[in-house]
């Protein structure tokens, strides 16, 4: 038995060596030559792949040439953020039947006309600051970061593309200006988000034991996106005398965007816009409103409706030296009650005036 099983075994062994031996000639004809390849057959990196480089932001301050033109236009991709320019779509992005002509009613809706106000007749005159939260739930709408065929959706990026495309016109904030005293113009309006305008000390080429100044923008001041959730209100709260009914005008909009400096945070007021104005623009972008199922409102149908929650930061009522609350009142939780005392006495002045 001995001899019949031994020369199977090598039998097997054999068998077992040459389909080894073939697989591994097998696989180094299909792996490549070890010589390296000559020049003449070498294919450069550059035709191999050749992508096209995407455009790179630079975040460093940049020197601005006097000899190029400054732009007309508000280049938000490298200013903020904002994407003031809409990116249209090219098929229908809803399932209504009806869709383009609902857009184009939109496009055409205008805002409902003011009722006619009289000096003569008014009971009550005060006008009212107040600041406009985009954190707080009921004002998400304002930070909204979504995009639709008319672009951006966040209330500064509409306030954007009114200036830039519907001609309104910007105004100073500076020193606290808030009476629309100071046009400015885009290319202001660029610098300001750009940041704020510093001179540096340049070795001259020519001359290296001298140095020139140059003006530069200090993008450390430069707000971002996400820092502009604040809007600032100037209202006007009159009482009709003919109508007996309290009448709320927004007077201006101001964007102020919060600025950390020296790991501090400090806000500044941007521009201001004087509302009147700015109603035809709000009237044509619709708010976005999880709580309705079935339609939208315009941003002018949400600030005529008052469907936000702001907190009074200064008032002419009496205020004799036109201060903020902010430099009447150091602690925060006594402003806040101080501005809810304020809004108490116009409401209590609306409801004296009934007669049961």
């Amino acid at each position: 038995m001995k001899k019949i099983i031994t020369p199977i075994c090598f039998l097997l062994g054999g068998l077992l060596w040459v389909a080894t031996s073939s697989a591994k000639f097998n696989y180094k004809k299909k792996a490549a030559p070890a010589s390296a390849p000559t020049a003449k057959d070498t294919v450069p990196a550059a035709v191999l792949v050749a992508p096209v480089a995407a455009p790179v932001v630079s975040k460093t301050a940049s020197v601005p040439d006097p000899n190029v033109k400054a732009s007309k236009s508000i280049d938000t991709t490298l200013v903020g953020g904002f994407n003031a320019n809409p990116r249209k779509s090219l098929r229908s992005n809803s399932g209504f039947s009806s869709d383009l002509n609902t857009k184009k009613t939109l496009q055409q809706r205008t805002p409902a006309n003011y009722q006619n106000l009289r000096a003569e007749d008014a009971l009550f005159s005060e006008f009212v600051w107040e600041e406009v939260d985009g954190r707080e739930k009921i004002n998400r709408p304002f930070i909204y970061q979504a995009y639709d065929d008319s672009g951006d959706q966040r209330f500064f990026a509409i306030l954007l593309k009114a200036i830039e495309n519907d001609g309104v016109v910007p105004f100073s904030a500076e020193g606290g200006d808030d009476r629309f005293t100071k046009p400015l113009n885009l290319d202001d309006v660029n610098a300001m988000l750009k940041g704020s305008l510093d001179t540096q000390l340049v070795q001259n080429v020519n001359n290296p034991n001298v140095f020139d100044t140059s003006i530069i923008y200090n993008t450390k001041l430069a707000p971002i996106p996400d820092s502009i959730y604040t809007f600032r209100l100037k209202e006007q709260f009159i009482f009709d005398s003919k109508t007996s009914r309290m009448y709320c005008r927004i007077i201006g909009i101001a964007p102020v965007a919060t600025i950390v400096i020296n790991n501090k945070p400090v806000k500044r007021t941007l521009f201001w816009i004087y509302y009147p104005e700015l109603r035809n623009s709000l009237a044509k972008h619709e708010v976005y409103n999880p709580r309705n199922i079935s339609s939208r409102i315009t941003w002018e149908e949400l600030f005529e409706s008052r469907y936000f929650n702001g907190y009074v930061v200064k008032s002419t009522l009496d205020n004799y030296n036109d201060k903020m609350l902010n430099s009447l009142y150091s602690d925060p939780k006594k402003r806040l009650l101080e501005g809810e005392k304020i809004k108490q006495k116009i409401f209590d002045f609306e409801q004296d005036r009934w007669v049961y």
